[in-house]
């Protein structure tokens, strides 16, 4: 073997790449000092692209497909290298391969929260985070813009610039949408369709393209997330009243299972409930008037069911228990009548409106008057 055959079999007469990682977007050939065979096989398989660049500029691009490195299938970098006069010798161009499928592991997510203006909560601030896709569109674009000489760009090199023109966009995206801060779940596929488009345009200065971006979540503060739960809660809840109500027969029922357990402190606070309600419905619609108490059950000398006539006004209405039995009502000048016939004495039970229970007159200090018109009983004969 003569020392150009030797030579001849150094050079390189493959070019291709086979990508065994999934982040890489763009690799460097490595020739390794050799140089590339006039006649050499370029091989760009399925989603990638081939930049040749020589000298610092770029010379040709292969779309994918086998070629065969010659004069008619290299038309810049032969007349760079002068090939249009017949040479036949191999070239120190070097080859880029372009990734050009989608990458669809890029994540992006805002670190500090993004402030809107909702129509019913006011100033929020929300953060969100979500996944999106990108590819190369234009590689020798992408070779100008942001690779330059590296002969291996990873995701990772362009990954966060990407994040932050994302965030940068997003909440102008959100605040244009117009959409409510409750019904941004049900328009998160739309807003991410608007804003794939306007990151694809932006981006296409540096030859990159979104076609997916997707927005997993929209979240608000903590406290905004409390005071929706409240919201929620009270939604579930409905009518107040009601449910007051249902809650005091659960808690009667629970006692009537459960006589003289915990159950009865629930009854307690079931009916306890129920009671405000009610009295803040008398008091609501009676302007505010003091009921009085009922009187003790007596034996009554009225006809039962008889309607009695309300008091006058001004007027104590005064009920007398003679023998067992409710006597009245009396104003003060009916009970002195009672009292000078014998009737009414200081052990007399009465009662009145505003009274907790019956007492003996004698007891009480608005009957003084009364009773001191009651001749003192006879001596003993």
């Amino acid at each position: 073997m003569g020392l150009m055959d030797k030579l001849r079999g150094e050079l390189i007469d493959i070019v291709e790449w086979l990508d065994d990682s999934r982040d890489t977007i763009v690799w460097r050939f490595p020739r390794y000092q050799n140089e590339i065979k006039m006649g050499a096989k370029l091989v760009v398989r399925e989603s990638q692209t081939a930049v040749f660049v020589n000298e610092g500029k770029i010379a040709d691009v292969f779309p994918p497909g086998t070629y065969t490195l010659e004069t008619r299938n290299l038309p810049i970098l032969s007349t760079l290298k002068g090939w249009k006069y017949g040479f036949n010798s191999p070239f120190k161009a070097e080859v880029y391969f372009v990734n050009t499928r989608q990458f669809t592991d890029m994540k992006w997510g805002t670190q500090n929260p993004v402030i809107l203006r909702d129509a019913e909560f006011g100033v929020v601030r929300v953060r969100a985070f979500g996944a999106f896709a990108a590819r190369v569109v234009d590689p020798a674009q992408l070779l100008r813009e942001l690779v330059g000489t590296d002969p291996q760009f990873r995701t990772e090199e362009v990954q966060e610039y990407l994040r932050q023109l994302i965030v940068g966009r997003l909440g102008g995206a959100l605040a244009t949408a117009g959409v409510p801060l409750l019904d941004l779940a049900a328009h998160q596929d739309a807003i991410g369709r608007r804003l794939a488009a306007v990151l694809t345009e932006e981006l296409a200065e540096v030859g990159i393209a979104i076609p997916k971006f997707v927005i997993e979540n929209v979240s608000v503060p903590p406290e905004v997330e409390q005071a929706l739960d409240k919201r929620t809660s009270m939604g579930a809840v409905g009518d107040l009243d009601r449910y007051t109500r249902f809650q005091a027969a659960n808690a009667m029922e629970a006692a009537a299972n459960n006589p003289g357990g915990e159950a009865g402190a629930g009854i307690g606070l079931g009916l306890g409930m129920a009671m405000g309600q009610q009295m803040a419905r008398t008091m609501g619609g009676g302007g505010g008037a003091t009921q009085p108490a009922p009187a003790p059950a007596q034996p009554s000398a009225a006809q039962p069911g008889a309607a009695e006539p309300p008091p006058l006004p001004g007027q104590a209405q005064w009920y007398v228990g003679v023998g067992g039995q409710r006597q009245g009502p009396y104003d003060l000048g009916g009970l002195a009548e009672q009292a000078g016939a014998g009737a009414l004495g200081p052990d007399t039970l009465v009662w009145r409106a505003g009274m907790a229970q019956w007492q003996p007159a004698g007891q009480v200090p608005e009957l003084a008057s009364v009773l001191a018109s009651v001749p003192p009983p006879l001596p003993p004969q």
